[in-house]
């Protein structure tokens, strides 16, 4: 699989490579793009969104957004877990004050944990992203607080949060490098507690405007890589590995979007594992959306315990 991987990816660098000059339109937005690098959690994200969107197995899920004339945005969302019964539900609110760089975010869920986030973003410095997130949980009295800060400008994108914890808070700190197309990435985690390193990452990749390569080390012992390749304006494709240190199981996965016309989309993915993954998408009419997927185990294909799931986005 390791192999199979590799070849894989050694030819989609190929089939790049050999192509023809992009047109400078295109070529200009690559540059444009490649001016601020991505922040270290979404390095890879065109190849994890592959895997990941459009499907919601044993899930039946509504989503329901709306926008008032002040110009709160709510957001509702509603599921119920197939297998256990189990249903959950959150509801969100969002203003932006656009003057003044501020936004405010309320949520709560069916956990009846309330979350509160305000940020401000580009007044005290261009690229400046200050948040500052709060939760609590009322039948336990459990409170927590986050500070979260950004930075982004040409080439760098920075990035460090601080909880508060009595016990001592933890400072999570990350850092992407970006140039000609070139990525590199550290992100880490540091407990005042313990007095110790908590996390310790890095990655590097390559990014262009058809596909995009991405590794990573996750504390020394977890490997992985990801190959994103846009083939066309219809078809999308991605391959993902991991690998753990002593062991000799390596995960993979390949997966693919395919758009069948404007308002429809089918995705597909499968794993070393022989899970199965298939999804649609319609849109039935502007504001509304319809998702159906299915996971279905290949080795016990006879025995049952296949998930489908179903979503419906409904926005005004």
């Amino acid at each position: 699989l390791t192999s199979l991987a590799l070849a894989a990816g050694f030819s989609f660098i190929r089939s790049a490579a050999t192509q023809h000059a992009r047109p400078p339109a295109l070529s200009r937005l690559t540059h444009g793009n490649m001016a601020v690098p991505p922040s270290y959690a979404d390095l890879g994200k065109s190849a994890k969104d592959i895997f990941s969107k459009g499907y919601g197995f044993g899930v039946v899920k509504l989503d329901l957004k709306t926008k008032s004339q002040s110009g709160v945005e709510f957001s509702t969302s509603g599921s119920s877990n197939t297998d256990t019964g189990k249903a959950a539900g959150s509801l969100e609110t969002k203003y932006n004050m656009k003057d003044l760089g501020l936004s405010f975010k309320q949520k709560w869920n069916t956990d009846n944990t309330l979350t509160s986030e305000v940020t401000l973003e580009d007044q005290l410095a261009k690229g400046l992203k200050l948040t500052f997130d709060t939760s609590f949980v009322p039948n336990t009295g459990k409170k927590s607080g986050k500070l979260k800060t950004g930075y982004k400008r040409d080439y760098v994108n920075l990035g460090c949060d601080i909880d508060f914890d009595l016990a001592g808070p933890t400072v999570q700190g990350a850092a992407v490098l970006g140039y000609q197309g070139w990525l590199a990435g550290y992100q880490m985690a540091f407990d005042t507690a313990k007095s110790k390193l908590a996390q310790n990452n890095f990655a590097l990749g390559y990014r262009a405007a058809d596909f995009q390569l991405h590794t990573n080390v996750n504390d020394g012992t977890e490997f992985g890589g990801s190959i994103y390749q846009r083939v066309n304006e219809q078809l999308e494709t991605a391959v993902m590995l991991a690998w753990t240190a002593g062991s000799n199981n390596t995960r993979f996965g390949i997966a693919a979007k395919y758009q069948l016309d404007k308002k429809s989309s089918l995705s597909a993915k499968v794993n070393n594992a022989s899970l199965i993954g298939v999804g649609y998408t319609q849109t039935l009419r502007p504001g509304v959306k319809l998702t159906l997927s299915a996971l279905i185990d290949g080795k016990n294909f006879s025995a049952g315990g296949h998930k489908v799931g179903m979503g419906f986005e409904l926005e005004a």
